[in-house]
């Protein structure tokens, strides 16, 4: 990841805060576990994917960015772009917390472009206090320059507030908005909250410089028993599904099915968990706060956010990797990795394919801690398989996958996962330091988990439960790391 854009003039506040970036940079660089082909910002705090979009020629990504510590606070919008979805250039900040306006706090949101070709950012403002005693958020908007770089807050903030919005009285934590067209109409999507009830509220745009919306209805309800907030709403099609994302405060869910444009309702057919990894005490999903990117070829890109580490080390958070999204003949997601990640590939080691008995190890040793394993095994009913990654003692840090045929369990995540008759089961695995990401059977089952690695050579263990097994292919490469 490098920086080489640079703006003659910034924002007073923008070139503090980049300052302090800049220092926090040797710290952060001095981890041993901090991944090195997962992308994060130079230095400090990130969390949620923000106003992703194909502009430009790039893929633009913004995400919320405390540059002033490796813990959440002062919530900024960081920014990078890249032509391929695994280099990354960093640029300057793009939205900082207007604290003469009352601003402490620039929250999620997503990025469009005017029929002008302006390009818009569109957030949640956040104004000082606590929960209790803060005024409400307003969505606001920020216009930039031809080049992706340059941002002014709109004249006409806020473009939305409660007291003018003409819906519900949603209670003051309605944020994240989410944008999508439809029908030659654009829609825009919010995370609400209304008496017992968590919204996905949605607005239409009435005019092409999307500073007028009025409220439709609620596209989605859930029991506030069960739902704190619908955070980080994403509402949009892939080919003729519409899929409506939410981070409920757990693991983020799916729901997909049809959207009827005349009565602006969507019935769901299928719903799940897109993403289980969480931690032994499940108390943080560590993928969360998705956002998409419409590829010009005509991929719809998923990003989420990887959380869970510990604080101190200067930095905290990064990009979970891009994964083409598509959905299944039985309307359930497909998470795939892009291929681009294969640009990363280094040397490469196998095992050959054979029949491995049972109470036997099947050992290949692994010089690097940064990897992509990609192994298809044939189990029979009945059978089980582990595959163990630790250092050269046993006092390292290690990762498992096991599976018995119905559960599939990686680290401390287990999850009911069925094969089947014949078909084999295919995991491809992502290590890198302290993050790992795992794809089943063609991205039908998807897990992401923290858990620090060795850094010195892994050996991974092949080990059969009861009964051998057929390894049909082994196959890991060494991944570069992003420079």
């Amino acid at each position: 990841m490098q920086s080489t854009v640079h703006p003659h003039s910034l924002n007073p506040a923008i070139e503090a805060a980049m300052q302090s970036v800049a220092q926090a940079i040797p710290l952060a660089a001095r981890d041993p576990q901090r991944p090195r082909y997962h992308f994060g910002p130079p230095a400090n705090w990130m969390n949620d994917p923000n106003g992703t979009i194909y502009a430009n020629g790039y893929y633009q990504l913004f995400y919320q960015h405390n540059p002033y510590g490796d813990q959440w606070g002062h919530m900024h919008w960081g920014h990078a772009r890249s032509r391929d979805l695994v280099h990354w250039e960093h640029l300057p900040i793009a939205l900082w917390p207007s604290l003469e306006s009352g601003e402490e706090h620039c929250f999620s949101g997503c990025a469009g472009v005017l029929p002008n070709g302006t390009p818009l950012l569109l957030y949640t403002k956040v104004g000082p206090g606590s929960d209790a005693t803060r005024p409400d958020n307003e969505q606001w908007a920020a216009l930039g320059n031809a080049d992706w770089i340059t941002w002014r807050k709109h004249p006409d903030n806020p473009i939305l507030s409660l007291a003018t919005h003409d819906g519900p009285p949603f209670e003051g934590d309605w944020r994240d908005p989410f944008i999508f067209d439809a029908d030659g109409r654009t829609f825009l999507v919010l995370g609400a909250n209304l008496d017992d009830t968590a919204a996905v509220a949605l607005y239409e745009a009435i005019d092409g410089d999307l500073t007028r919306w009025e409220y439709r209805k609620m596209l989605h309800t859930a029991a506030r028993a069960d739902v704190h907030l619908s955070e980080c709403p994403n509402f949009f099609a892939v080919g003729d599904d519409w899929v409506l994302l939410t981070s409920p405060y757990r693991p983020v869910e799916y729901e997909i099915g049809d959207f009827d444009l005349e009565t602006l309702t969507f019935h769901a057919q299928t719903k799940g968990v897109l993403d289980p990894g969480y931690t032994p005490n499940r108390t943080t999903a560590h993928y969360y706060a998705t956002n998409i990117i419409h590829a010009p070829d005509g991929r719809c890109i998923l990003l989420g956010w990887v959380r869970g580490f510990p604080a101190g080390t200067g930095w905290n958070g990064c990009l979970a990797l891009p994964r083409v999204l598509t959905i299944g003949p039985d309307r359930r997601p497909r998470q795939n990795p892009v291929a681009e990640l294969e640009t990363l590939r280094g040397p490469m080691h196998a095992i050959p394919a054979q029949t491995v008995p049972a109470s036997t190890t099947l050992l290949a040793t692994l010089p690097a801690p940064s990897l992509e394993i990609d192994t298809t095994i044939h189990l029979h009913p009945g059978q089980s398989v582990r595959l163990h990654l630790r250092g050269r003692d046993s006092h390292e840090p290690s990762l498992t996958i096991t599976y018995d045929g119905s559960t599939l369990t990686m680290g401390a995540t287990s999850v009911p996962f069925l094969i089947e008759s014949g078909e084999p089961l295919h995991l491809r695995l992502f290590v890198d330091r302290s993050v790992s990401e795992l794809f089943v059977n063609e991205g039908r089952l998807a897990i992401t988990t923290i858990q620090p690695m060795p850094i010195t050579p892994i050996a991974v263990e092949i080990e059969p439960h009861s009964s051998p097994i057929e390894l049909r292919s082994f196959i890991a490469w060494e991944l570069s790391p992003i420079p």
